[in-house]
């Protein structure tokens, strides 16, 4: 029987699944550190110009904004396989 009523396949597939999804996400995690990086230093330099700063603080909060999915998203798989380790414990 399969835990998830949607899309029903294995228990070993969807930990497979899920093995390459957290490693794209956490590949997806390191360029946006880069380019968060990138266009705060970018943001910096335009400092004088209201336009230019305005336009390199959007792209620092995009940065910020899919930084903070990655990682919510990781956090979530964190809690729920803490979660299924703990009830196997029992």
């Amino acid at each position: 029987m399969s835990e998830s009523p949607i899309l029903p396949i294995d228990k070993k597939t969807w930990n497979k699944w899920s093995f390459y999804i957290n490693v794209v996400i956490f590949i997806i995690i390191a360029v946006f550190i880069y380019l968060l990086f990138l266009d705060a230093l970018n943001a910096g330099k335009v400092y004088g110009d209201n336009y230019e700063l305005t336009n390199a603080l959007i792209a620092v909060m995009r940065d910020v904004a899919f930084l903070a999915v990655g990682l919510v998203i990781l956090f979530v798989q964190m809690f729920n396989y803490y979660r299924q380790l703990s009830r196997r414990s029992w």
